[in-house]
């Protein structure tokens, strides 16, 4: 028996002998619906509230991410639950955890203090939780409504960080202490505000974990926001999301952040050069300069600071400090070159704090590792721009593209900090990579219907 799978979106859809399933159904609890949770637990909460008695791999968020894990893994037990059809993230993401694995059962047999131990547990069940999120979000996801639903929690979400990082920056006050829900606790005090600069001013983290975190995952959403005041259904909602997208923009500069700095004009940057018309980067640069020009008013010399910051060079210690670990690194990768000392076992207060995740992952991951990671986004961004290459909607093509810039920002902020130390980034990228996988299959020449919750099979 063959089946007859209906085009995109089309209902009823035939799955299974005498078995139909629509795209568009509505369930109570679908993929769409805990990657919500998950965006709003992520950003909304502080990034140090955990259930009790766990690590920060208890992270509310996170435990979703372990479940969604879990959820893939029993779809796969029945046929008729299976995500049909091709979908090269599965194979990019097993590669990434064999990679994480081998490093693993290297760490264990060259003997490992209890200490190193725990952390290459905690960085496994954190790998777990991270793949949990990319496999679901590029195999349930079932149409576009759906993501572009995920997608605009995200950018209201990353707009209510925003928010409590501008309120930070401007009442040096911090709100985030009140955002706790019962049942959790916190595993750490909140990040104080750090004075940098001059004029008083100081670095604010919002809901996230560090300042250069808050900057990176906000420089991120902003393609996102951009794209909603451009391709949105009606005014009201343009005009929403025009202030969403001033507010994410506005907040990254006042954690002063050269990373986030890289990582905003890097994001418009993959946008201006891929699919913005002229008009638009027009528009964009009006409102980037107005912008600019607010902050020069409101916060004197946060511009200056920043200006310095990146004229600075060697004389900057936070430069001279990265530039200092290269002599240590070159010493750990000759001893461990291919599969390195073990996951998570380069502990910062016992050996170096390594700003930087590519040459992390060299030492402790090794070659293998490295790899491993770089092959990650090199998927996703081969994935992203085929999607974008077939769409044939050109609100598709924006959202491809802004796919597109959340890897190239990836790529970058990984020579800039331990970006996959930090669980809000690490998990806001895992949903960016489960959404290049999801767009690609979206428009995949031979698609057929592909859920978390049915699939068919040909007989």
């Amino acid at each position: 028996m063959t089946l007859v799978h209906h085009p995109v979106d089309f209902e009823p859809s035939l799955v299974y002998d005498r078995t139909y399933a629509s795209r568009r159904r509505w369930l109570v609890l679908g993929t769409t619906t805990v990657l919500n949770l998950l965006v709003v637990l992520l950003y909304v909460l502080p990034a140090n509230l955990i259930v009790p008695n766990l690590t920060y791999a208890g992270r509310p968020a996170l435990l979703l991410g372990l479940g969604m894990f879990c959820w893939w893994v029993l779809s796969r037990l029945d046929y008729r639950l299976v995500m049909t059809g091709p979908q090269p993230l599965r194979w990019v993401v097993l590669l990434y955890l064999l990679s994480v694995l081998f490093s693993y059962l290297a760490g264990m047999l060259r003997g490992l203090p209890s200490i190193e131990a725990n952390a290459q547990n905690f960085f496994l069940l954190v790998t777990i939780e991270f793949l949990g999120v990319v496999l679901m979000t590029a195999d349930g996801i079932p149409n576009w409504a759906r993501l572009n639903n995920v997608l605009r929690i995200f950018v209201w979400c990353a707009g209510f960080m925003a928010l409590i990082g501008l309120i930070q920056s401007t009442f040096a006050f911090n709100p985030a202490q009140y955002l706790v829900l019962p049942g959790l606790q916190w595993k750490s005090d909140l990040l104080d505000f750090a004075a940098r600069g001059t004029g008083g001013l100081f670095r604010v983290p919002g809901t996230a974990a560090h300042y250069i975190e808050f900057s990176t995952v906000l420089a991120m959403a902003v393609p996102f926001a951009i794209h909603y005041v451009r391709f949105s259904a009606t005014r009201n909602q343009r005009a929403a999301y025009a202030v969403l997208a001033v507010m994410i923009a506005a907040a990254v500069p006042v954690a002063i952040s050269r990373t986030g700095v890289v990582a905003l004009l890097a994001a418009i940057g993959v946008m201006f050069v891929t699919v913005w018309p002229w008009r638009t980067r027009y528009n964009m640069a009006l409102v980037g300069g107005a912008v600019l020009g607010a902050l020069f008013i409101v916060k004197p010399g946060l511009i200056g600071t920043l200006r310095a910051m990146f004229l600075a060079g060697e004389q900057d210690s936070s430069i001279s400090a990265r530039t200092e670990d290269y002599a240590v690194v070159a010493e750990f990768f000759a001893q461990r070159p291919w599969l390195g000392r073990g996951p998570g076992t380069l502990i910062p207060t016992i050996y170096l704090y390594l700003d930087n995740q590519w040459l992390l992952t060299l030492v402790t991951g090794g070659i293998i590792g490295v790899a491993a990671l770089a092959g990650l986004h090199i998927a996703c961004i081969r994935l992203s721009v085929l999607a974008m290459r077939r769409s044939t909607r050109p609100d598709d093509k924006h959202l491809c593209a802004a796919l597109l810039s959340s890897q190239i920002v990836a790529i970058l902020v990984g020579a800039t900090f331990d970006s996959m130390s930090f669980t809000t980034y690490a998990f806001t990228l895992a949903m960016m990579c489960g959404l290049c996988g999801a767009v690609w299959r979206f428009t995949h020449p031979a698609r057929v219907v592909r859920t978390s919750a049915v699939g068919g099979r040909r007989g």
